[in-house]
């Protein structure tokens, strides 16, 4: 295991609550590298001030999952390159397994642990520790960069939610390997990689994107009218709650559901993922 070969990318908006237990379970001989999707020198100058191993970069806007991550690739020398999420945490020996892993699947793209979403349910389709897969999920992405000159990062048009996926179905149509491993121990807590007090921005945020992504992620690899049967019952879901919670003088929900509606028909009309989440900074 030689620690020069990988370096670690974070992708951060508003997660000063998570941030430091995150970088506190990563190896400190481990470069990493934060991109920060905002302005704020405090917080790069505190976590640069605190970590050695740590250059934290200001995007100066909030550039999203996909573009963010892309930036911070942009930034690694190093052979290997973990993706990994403010609210995810190795536990011990992650890192050392993920270099075994590498070193049973040579030909990797990308490897990630079983377990595979905030509830920490095991994959158990097979009883190898180490098994192929046709997709995972971004918390926590393990990436073989030389494997990516041909195709490329992330789809910059998803701003959050699919852009992984995507990128894993562009990874399987170039007959290349994505895997999971058992033994790779990540505690991943799950939509709450922000402070708390932006909750409800977020969500209306998590709303409009889910919906703008699903319809983009099925035309673009199905076509128009699969996405859109896709989407219809969502579409018309949405414009039900809408007059139900308005009727309701339920404001909240309202809004949220108003979100999920404008975000399906913006990708509808072929508009960009322009939302951002309205955050006043005291």
């Amino acid at each position: 295991m030689s620690f020069d070969k990988i370096t670690v990318v974070i992708n951060t908006f508003h997660s000063e609550d998570k941030i430091n237990e995150c970088i506190d379970s990563i190896p400190s001989q481990l470069a990493v590298v934060v991109i920060e999707n905002s302005n704020n020198n405090s917080f790069k100058n505190k976590l640069e001030n605190k970590y050695s191993n740590v250059r934290c970069y200001l995007a100066g806007d909030n550039l999203g999952y996909g573009k963010g991550n892309n930036l911070g690739l942009s930034k690694v020398k190093t052979k290997f390159a973990l993706i990994l999420n403010p609210d995810a945490k190795l536990e011990k020996d992650a890192i050392k397994q993920f270099f075994n892993s590498a070193d049973e699947a040579k030909d990797f793209s990308i490897i990630g642990p079983a377990i595979q979403d905030e509830f920490n349910d095991t994959n158990n389709f097979t009883d190898k520790d180490l098994y192929q897969v046709d997709y995972l999920k971004g918390f926590a992405m393990f990436l073989n960069l030389e494997e990516f000159r041909d195709i490329g990062y992330f789809d910059e048009n998803f701003f959050i939610y699919l852009e992984e996926t995507d990128l894993c179905k562009r990874i399987k149509n170039q007959n290349k390997k994505i895997y999971l491993d058992k033994r790779i121990k990540i505690t991943h807590l799950g939509g709450s990689s922000h402070n708390k007090d932006i909750d409800y921005e977020m969500e209306l945020s998590r709303n409009w994107h889910w919906m703008w992504s699903k319809f983009y992620f099925n035309k673009k690899h199905y076509g128009f009218l699969y996405s859109l049967m896709s989407v219809s019952g969502n579409l018309f879901s949405s414009l039900f709650k809408i007059i139900f919670f308005t009727l309701m003088f339920n404001k909240k929900k309202r809004r949220i559901y108003s979100q999920r509606f404008s975000g399906l028909l913006n990708s509808i009309v072929g508009k960009k993922s322009w939302y951002r989440p309205k955050i006043i900074i005291n």
